[in-house]
């Protein structure tokens, strides 16, 4: 629900998705397991994985 991607905080409404950069501010990124992705645009931003160290 689009609800889940809003908070309150001290009185503001803040986005809890980070919006695209190709797109502006009104579109707002789908946070996936390994990636960032605009439904709009296509834009594709991957997480980087994090080695073990042993």
């Amino acid at each position: 629900m689009k609800r889940e991607k809003y908070k309150v905080k001290s009185g503001k409404i803040e986005r809890e998705n980070k919006a695209c950069p190709k797109c502006g501010e009104g579109t707002l990124l789908a946070e996936h397991k390994d990636r960032l992705h605009c439904g709009k645009c296509g834009y594709t931003k991957w997480k980087s994985k994090k080695t073990k160290k042993e």
